[in-house]
């Protein structure tokens, strides 16, 4: 079984992957005041609940965007399983072109492009990844990963109004009822979802003019079930792509 940790700026995911489907998955906060230990605690826990016993896991993997927890589930995944896991950079196999990939691309964009390549090998595609930050990745169907574009999160936009405001409440991101809210939590959940799938069909119309051709586009993250009704022009609403993505680089690179 393979054993994933995708290390984000708010939470840090970990699933077991049985050969067939992702059987367990957990979620816990990204917290970079916690020792070592303390993870390794966590982890162990977690894993124990599921039932399975730790030689079971015989693969893994580790996405990680906070450098400073990389080799704290690094060291602890190996202490638990006995495995040492593979750590995602540019420079690991992906299925894509290496000279495309940007010094700055984040292990979790690069899992997002290497699965939607292997998804859809014959046609330009981009992934919408709704997480800390909203991002939308594009790879043509050579492989040759074309660029990025990074907005604020959901959350993180819904969060720094109600931080940087007097009087506007914290909201719960659903589905707006009306554009023209009456109050202010109507008001923001139009403005936010109803304005960020703007965005986004933007970008995308954006990118397909430079391209010069029609996207396939995967969404994907932490909002993307609630979202996705706004957006007309997506091809595959996926919650587990970027685990995927680590599942293939696992794949390709064993």
């Amino acid at each position: 079984m393979l054993f994933v940790a995708d290390v984000g700026n708010t939470n840090i995911v970990f699933a077991v992957f049985d050969g067939n489907d992702w059987i367990h998955n957990w979620r816990i906060r990204t917290d970079c005041n916690r020792t070592s230990d303390e993870y390794f605690v966590t982890l162990k826990m977690l894993f124990e609940s599921s039932g399975l016993k730790t030689e079971e896991i015989t693969k893994a993997v580790i996405s990680s965007v906070v450098p400073n927890l990389t080799l704290s589930v690094q060291k602890n995944i190996y202490r638990i399983f006995n495995v040492q896991p593979i750590v995602v950079s540019n420079e690991i196999e992906a299925g894509l072109i290496k000279t495309s990939l940007p010094v700055e691309l984040g292990s979790d964009l690069l899992c997002n492009l290497a699965y939607a390549h292997h998804l859809f090998p014959n046609k330009s595609v981009m992934t919408v990844d709704f997480g800390t930050a909203l991002t939308l990745s594009t790879v043509d169907k050579t492989g040759y990963v074309k660029g990025v574009a990074i907005l604020p999160g959901l959350v993180t936009a819904v969060n720094s109004l109600f931080n940087s405001t007097a009087q506007l409440p914290q909201v719960e991101l659903k589905q707006p009822t009306t554009a023209l809210g009456r109050n202010s939590t109507e008001s923001i959940r139009a403005g936010v979802m109803f304005g960020y799938a703007g965005a986004v069909e933007r970008l995308i119309k954006e990118s397909e003019k430079e391209l010069g051709e029609e996207l396939v586009v995967i969404v994907t993250g932490g909002l993307s079930t609630t979202i996705f009704p706004l957006l007309p022009k997506i091809t595959l609403l996926d919650k587990n792509h970027t685990l995927n993505g680590l599942r293939l680089i696992s794949d390709l690179n064993c």
